[in-house]
C-alpha cells in the first residue's frame, strides 16, 4: 500500500534545465548535450556533484566547470550554468502534488546547489514566492545541499524514509533521470520516470488510484 509519494524538484515540479542547456548551446556553436556531457563525467567528483554536496563554494565551482568544460573543448564558465536552472513551473504537477498531499505523504528528494547567501540561482521576486509556496507543500525536504549527499547515493534516499517515518515498499518516488530512479528501485520504491507531465501522471494515478489529470 502506498502512503508516501517522493518527488525530485527540477524536471518534475518545474521544466527540465536540460531544454536551457540546450538553448545557451545553439547560442553558443556548442554541440547540443555538452554540458550534461561535462557533469556525467566523473559524477561522483566532477565540479557540480562537489557542488551540489556542498563541499565547494560558488567561486571553486565557477572555475573547476570552466576547466573541465576547456578540457572537453568548449571553455564556459560555471556561473552562467547556473543561470540556466531555474525553470518554470508545470501548473498540472503543482495540483497534483496538492491532491497527493490530502491523500499521502509526501515529500522532496532534490539535487541542489546554494551560495553562501542563500539559493545560487537568481529569481525574480514572483518566482521566489512561488517557489517558496511549493516547498511548503511537502512534509520533508530532502536537500543535497544541506545534507552533503546527492542522488544517486542510497543515502539521500535513507534520509527520506527515516523522516517520513515511511517503508521503501511503501512509496512511490518520481524523477527525470533513470540514474537517480536506479537506487530508489532497488530500495523496493515504485518509481516513476517524468519524460512530461501527462505521462507522469498517468502513471501516478495507477499508483494511488487518485484522478490527476
Amino acid at each position: 500500500m502506498i502512503k508516501a509519494v517522493l518527488w525530485d524538484f527540477g524536471g518534475v515540479i518545474t521544466s527540465s534545465p536540460f531544454d536551457a542547456f540546450n538553448r545557451f548551446e545553439s547560442e553558443n556553436g556548442i554541440p547540443k548535450d555538452f554540458i550534461r556531457g561535462i557533469n556525467a563525467t566523473n559524477p561522483t567528483t566532477n565540479a557540480w556533484a562537489q557542488f551540489e554536496s556542498s563541499q565547494i563554494s560558488i567561486e571553486e565551482f565557477d572555475r573547476l566547470f570552466e576547466v573541465e568544460s576547456k578540457a572537453a573543448g568548449y571553455a564556459i564558465e560555471g556561473h552562467k550554468v547556473l543561470l540556466l536552472l531555474a525553470g518554470d513551473v508545470r501548473p498540472e504537477m503543482v495540483a497534483a502534488l496538492k491532491t497527493c498531499k490530502a491523500n499521502f505523504k509526501i515529500g522532496c528528494i532534490t539535487n541542489n546547489v546554494k551560495s553562501d547567501k542563500g539559493t545560487a540561482i537568481p529569481q525574480t521576486t514572483e518566482k521566489q514566492a512561488q517557489m517558496i509556496e511549493i516547498m511548503q507543500l511537502f512534509d520533508e525536504v530532502i536537500e543535497s545541499s544541506i545534507e552533503g549527499i546527492r542522488k544517486p547515493d542510497p543515502g539521500i534516499y535513507q534520509i527520506a524514509l527515516e523522516r517520513m517515518n515511511v517503508k521503501a515498499d511503501e512509496c512511490v518516488f518520481l524523477d527525470d533521470l533513470g540514474i537517480n530512479l536506479k537506487p530508489a528501485r532497488a530500495l523496493g520504491m515504485q518509481t516513476i520516470k517524468v519524460l512530461n507531465g501527462r505521462q507522469a501522471l498517468e502513471e501516478l494515478e495507477q499508483h494511488t488510484g487518485l484522478k490527476l489529470i
